[in-house]
């Protein structure tokens, strides 16, 4: 299964960065498109929330996982 995270634009402001992004969910055959923000090491947005996320659990874990590894942010 494939799962696609593109950034589409982002920008920092001092620790936050605020994400524009477009996930596509292999086993939803299904885009999302979303604005998420990291604060300092925290990523924040529904499309990563473990309840609020419409993503399979599969997509929003490498989602939150390629975006960490993107932006240089610490793993859990």
């Amino acid at each position: 299964m494939k799962n696609e995270i593109r950034v589409t634009d982002f920008i920092e402001q001092g620790t936050a960065i605020y994400i524009k992004s477009e996930v596509y969910d292999h086993q939803q055959n299904q885009w999302y498109e979303e604005e998420l923000r990291f604060l300092d090491e925290l990523l924040y947005g529904d499309l990563v929330h473990p309840r609020k996320s419409p993503l399979t659990e599969q997509c929003r874990l490498e989602t939150i996982a390629y975006l960490k590894q993107y932006f240089g942010r610490a793993t859990d």
